[in-house]
């Protein structure tokens, strides 16, 4: 506080167990004995002591009582005491203990946040063809294909996945004869892998009418050309409440 209070009493006892000797003593060391109470109320009030403030060049007076040791009634929840900086009270207990504890839950938090949400690779796989529909236009020496293809989508994501679209490509000797772009497939959950089928309309004709005649040759019971196939797929964070 600033100051160096010393309680004095007002009023001395005159019982028989305390002599001038002994009293010189108590007040020589500034402590006072409640039990100047007897039990025949010979002695006075001693509980209220006066402040009285040892005035020196290491003391201040204290700013919320001005060194009377009271405060005015009804504010008591107004003034602000004045505690040291070594009072307990500032530093209470496992403060470290605890404020170290929640760094460490944060960061194993942020740590498994990361790990599971992190972004991971769409592993898109073509498996090849699944069937071929084929069709011909005597007349006009077409030839009409519908080539369903198989792919395999696997989700190494720790979250659902969304395959938005697939587009894919038909080429003959670098002619792109059909192409194809499905739309809202499906969704594939987390660590999950999918198979989806899904069909190409080609078409052959003008320059590359010359196949129309291989194609319709008895002499061959199988015929067989050969196509290259591109695929993309196009995928997004699924919804986790589908």
């Amino acid at each position: 506080m600033g100051k160096s209070l010393s309680h004095l009493p007002i009023h001395t006892c005159k019982e028989d167990g305390y002599d001038g000797g002994t009293v010189s003593d108590n007040m020589r060391n500034g402590l006072v004995h409640s039990e100047s109470h007897g039990e025949d109320g010979r002695c006075g009030d001693v509980s209220q002591f006066p402040y009285v403030e040892f005035t020196g060049r290491d003391s201040v007076t204290c700013p919320t009582c001005q060194g009377t040791g009271r405060i005015p009634r009804g504010q008591e929840n107004q003034l602000v005491a004045l505690i040291p900086y070594s009072d307990q009270r500032l530093r209470p207990r496992r403060t470290k203990l605890y404020v170290t504890a929640s760094v460490i839950v944060c960061l194993l938090l942020s740590g498994l946040a990361v790990f599971f949400l992190f972004p991971r690779s769409v592993d898109v796989e073509y498996i090849g063809v699944k069937s071929v529909y084929v069709n011909y236009e005597q007349g006009r020496r077409i030839i009409y294909l519908n080539i369903t293809n198989t792919l395999n989508i696997t989700n190494n994501n720790y979250y659902s996945i969304e395959v938005a679209n697939i587009t894919a490509q038909v080429q003959f000797s670098k002619t792109v004869i059909g192409k194809a772009r499905l739309n809202n497939i499906t969704n594939i959950g987390p660590l999950d892998m999918k198979q989806i089928d899904y069909m190409v309309p080609t078409v052959i004709q003008d320059e590359m009418s010359y196949m129309f005649d291989f194609c319709t040759l008895a002499s061959i019971k199988v015929h067989n050309i050969v196509v290259m196939m591109q695929n993309v797929a196009g995928c997004l964070p699924g919804d986790p409440f589908k």
